[in-house]
This record gives structure tokens, C-alpha cells and sequence, in this order.
């Protein structure tokens, strides 16, 4: 017995379920990955029609060596399974008055931009971006590569300390405030907002340690992987079987067994599954609710009143014909940043002049595209799913979409469309587990909202983790990344 290795079940196959599955393989356990759809990834998926081919979901990579060490973990050299690229232009900022930003990946050029179209002083802006690193420096080591207890134990002692003895982290200053008071310029404003939504947040609520997202972006650069985000998945699939994990896919676990507050096993397909640790990638809010019915947990634990994230509304629409002045990525700010996101948590709707987010991946992958298209994910945020009429959000939000495009690009973009597939926070969450359709679970809506997610491990049940968006330290790919590593660092290596 105690040569014999110890079973683990990783339930849910997005980013952050196959990063711990390849972990936990390579330090020995026996692994078995249940995934309900026919495909693994999650929210990173495809949508494929017309000739067209679509990300599905994520469409911004950041930090790709937390996707490479999972190849050099296991001895593998991570260009001979994907590759990718650096975006010269992170996005592209349109604005009804004709104003264009080019948000460089390059630091010093992008301030020099900022400078000509918004005489933002050049200084401002990489001082931001210096204080935006140093924030995430502060914050990695002590947060966002270290569990964190249920109990409290992080919000007391050094912990605690160490993090709110550092002000440059403006934990108790919200996004916008700081934006507003170290940018003279509405539009500057506006763009370092647009941050909150990498986590589906309000930069009016959110605390400015969030800030620390542009330094992601400005300073270490964002990228796109040949032949698109889901080329990553594919990628560390077969990265999943050369490390021996078992891959279930159509597999939907139905329950994970509990005995004595121990975990013993899940229940998939109608039968039952062995094992010491069950770690779910599951939306934390689904596992409580759905698979540990039996196990008597309280589901307190969950939500417990905390504002949810946004959802979102996404036309992945095929064109007809080439538009030579977008980007990969491009973002057409709205008028009312503060109307929009009162409108999203106040309101729980969609406000009229919303803006829009235009991914364009066939600008770098011609073959996502037939010869003379583009595929545009056109999004919107939107409310997590509390039962609206989505059908006739939906209509609404296509047409203020178009009119929005026509008004800023100057392009009757309707005759060009020659595909159309939507996905609204209904299919989100059924098709991703996502609960009510909230793309990131909990909202950073308030100061400590950080802190308040759900760790990596039950402190009711032995053996039961959890991994992903919904649950410590965050929504994001690396975040999710980070949270895979984490649950693994908690597992001893296996005999």
C-alpha cells in the first residue's frame, strides 16, 4: 500500500484543471481528468462556421511563460507544441470624436502616443506603469503565489501586514479615483478603467491595486499564439496524454463522493471513480451546489452575498471584406464609462451606448478567415444571468453595436456580415459552468474583495481542492494558471 500511487480526480477541463492535471502527474499521482464537453479548455474554446474560425472566449495572452514551464516541467521544449508572437499594438482605442490611441506594446512608445493624441505628459504616464509593476511585485509573493486559509489566517499577523503596510498597493482608493487624480485627460482615464473588466469588475467599486493589470500588458507585453488561443489548449492536451493523464472527455461528474468528511471518489457517466484528492475546476458556487449534495456542505460558503462578475454578449460575426485601420485587438469607448457599469451593477442591464471590444485574430492567422474576411468577436459586457429578457437584449445590444461602429468607424457594417453565432450568459454558463453566466465569479468590487475568494482547498473536507477563476487568487488566464500551481505545491509528491 504504501508503494501504491495515490489517485487523483481533476473535475473540469479548462486552463486551470489541465495546468493542475499536468502538475499533479508529474509529481507522481495517478490522474484523471473529467471534462462534460466533447473539448477541453473551458471558456477557451472555438466557434467554427462559413469558412470562419473564432476564439471562443479569452482572446488576450499575457505572461506565456506560466504556459511554457508546464512543457519544461516535464522536459519538453514548449516551440516544438505552439508558439506565439508579441503584439507590436496591444489594442486599438477608438472614440466618437474621431481620437485614436494606439496602445503600444512598448512602454516608452506608448506614452510618447498618449503625449501626441492627449498631451499626457510622457512622465505621467510611465510613472503609472512603474508604480503598476511595483504593485504586482508587492502583491506576487505575498498573494498571488500563496494559498490562502478560509479561516482568516492571511487577514491577520504579516500577512495582513504585509500587504496593507504597503500604500503604493491603494487598496483603499478605487481604479478610478487614482486614474482620475494622476490623469488630466478623460480619455486616458477611461483607458486605464478599462482594466476592471480583465476580472469583470467596476472601476468606480474596484480597488486601484487592480491597476497592476497594466503592467501585465505595458510592460511585459501581450501576445497572440500562432493559429490562434486555442492553439494552446491543443498544445497541452497532448502534453496531458504524454504525461499519462486519463482524459474523459463527455464525462460530466455528477457528484464527488464524500465519506466522513473525506473525500473517496467522483461519480461520472453513471459510475464510480476511486480516488484520495478530487480537485475541481469547476465554478466553486456549481461545486458547492450541484456535486457535494450528499456531502451535507453548507453552501454559505459561497456567494454569501458578494456582488457576482459580469457576463458578457458576444457576436462572432464573419465580414466581408478587409478593414485595414483595425487591429488585432480594438476596444470603441463609449460616452459614459460610469452610466455603463451603473447600468451593469446597479441596474442589471445594458446601457444603451455600450462599449465594444472587436477581436480580429484573422489580422495575424489568415486562414481564420476565408480569402477578402475577417472574423470579428464583437463583445459587450454585460449582468450576470438574474433571469433577464436576454432575447431582447440581445436584439437591442446588436443594434446599438452596429450603430456604435458606424458611428465611430464610419462603416455600415451590416451589409458585410455573412456569419453570425452569439453566445449570451445563458449558453455561458451552460456550456462552461460558469454560475449565473459570471465570467469570473466574484466581482473585485469592493476593497478586500481579494481576499474574500474562496482558497484552494475545503477546510471541511480532506482531500477536496479547488482551482480556476472563481476561487484564489483570480479570473484571468494566469491567475488561473497560478491557482493550478498552487493546489499542486499543497500536494506532497506521490509514492
Amino acid at each position: 500500500m504504501g508503494e501504491k500511487k495515490q489517485n487523483v480526480s481533476v473535475v473540469g477541463g479548462g486552463i486551470a484543471g489541465i495546468a493542475v492535471a499536468i502538475r499533479v502527474a508529474l509529481k507522481g499521482y495517478q490522474t484523471a481528468l473529467y471534462e462534460s464537453n466533447p473539448y477541453l479548455g473551458g471558456k477557451i474554446a472555438e466557434v467554427r462556421g462559413g469558412g470562419f474560425r473564432f476564439d471562443a472566449g479569452p482572446s488576450l495572452f499575457t505572461m506565456p511563460d506560466l504556459i511554457d514551464e508546464l512543457f519544461e516541467l516535464a522536459g519538453k521544449n514548449p516551440r516544438d507544441y505552439f508558439d506565439y508572437e508579441q503584439l507590436p499594438i496591444i489594442t486599438k482605442y477608438f472614440y466618437e470624436d474621431e481620437t485614436v490611441i494606439n496602445g503600444y506594446s512598448n512602454a516608452q512608445k506608448f506614452a510618447l502616443e498618449l503625449n501626441y493624441k492627449t498631451q499626457t505628459p510622457t512622465e505621467d504616464t510611465m510613472n503609472f506603469l512603474e508604480d503598476c509593476k511595483q504593485r504586482y511585485e508587492l502583491t506576487e509573493d505575498v498573494f498571488l503565489n500563496k494559498p490562502i486559509n478560509i479561516g482568516g489566517s492571511f487577514l491577520s499577523g504579516s500577512g495582513l501586514k504585509s500587504i496593507f503596510g504597503m500604500g503604493k498597493l491603494k487598496a483603499f482608493t478605487t481604479m478610478h479615483d487614482e486614474n482620475a487624480k494622476r490623469f488630466k485627460n478623460e480619455k486616458v482615464v477611461q483607458l486605464f478603467d478599462r482594466y476592471a473588466t480583465y476580472n469583470g469588475s467596476n472601476p468606480f467599486k474596484a480597488p486601484a491595486t487592480l491597476n497592476l493589470i497594466a503592467h501585465l500588458e505595458h510592460n511585459l507585453g501581450a501576445f497572440l499564439p500562432v493559429g490562434g488561443m486555442y492553439s494552446i489548449v491543443n498544445a497541452l492536451e497532448k502534453l496531458l496524454y504524454e504525461v499519462g493523464v486519463t482524459v474523459h472527455k463527455n464525462s460530466p461528474v455528477s457528484e464527488i463522493i464524500v465519506s466522513n468528511y473525506q473525500v473517496k471518489g467522483v461519480n461520472s457517466n453513471g459510475f464510480g471513480h476511486l480516488s484520495n484528492i478530487v480537485i475541481s475546476n469547476l465554478d466553486v458556487a456549481v461545486t458547492y451546489k450541484n456535486l457535494l449534495r450528499k456531502a451535507d456542505m453548507p453552501i454559505m460558503r459561497v456567494g454569501g452575498g458578494k456582488e457576482k462578475s459580469t457576463s458578457a454578449i458576444i457576436f462572432y460575426w464573419g465580414i466581408k471584406g478587409k478593414f485595414k485601420h483595425l487591429d488585432v485587438h480594438n476596444i470603441l469607448f463609449g460616452k459614459s464609462y460610469e452610466k455603463e457599469f451603473k447600468y451593469l451593477f446597479d441596474y442589471k442591464g445594458v446601457y444603451h451606448d455600450p462599449t465594444v471590444y472587436i477581436y480580429i485574430s484573422s489580422k495575424n492567422n489568415a486562414s481564420d478567415a476565408p480569402e477578402d474576411h475577417e472574423n470579428w468577436f464583437t463583445m459587450i459586457n454585460v449582468p450576470h444571468n438574474k433571469g433577464q429578457d436576454w432575447d431582447k437584449i440581445i436584439e437591442e445590444a446588436r443594434e446599438n453595436i452596429l450603430d456604435k461602429i458606424e458611428r465611430t468607424l464610419k462603416i455600415d457594417i451590416r451589409s458585410h456580415i455573412v456569419f453570425e453565432e452569439i453566445l449570451d450568459p445563458r449558453t455561458i454558463e451552460s456550456r462552461t459552468g460558469s454560475y449565473l453566466g459570471a465570467l469570473y465569479g466574484d466581482s473585485s468590487n469592493d476593497k478586500m474583495a481579494a481576499f474574500g475568494r474562496h482558497p484552494n482547498h475545503s477546510d471541511q473536507v480532506r482531500g477536496l481542492y479547488f482551482c480556476g477563476g472563481s476561487v484564489h487568487p483570480g479570473g484571468g488566464i494566469p491567475l488561473c494558471l497560478k491557482s493550478a500551481k498552487i493546489v499542486a505545491d499543497l500536494l506532497p509528491n506521490s509514492k
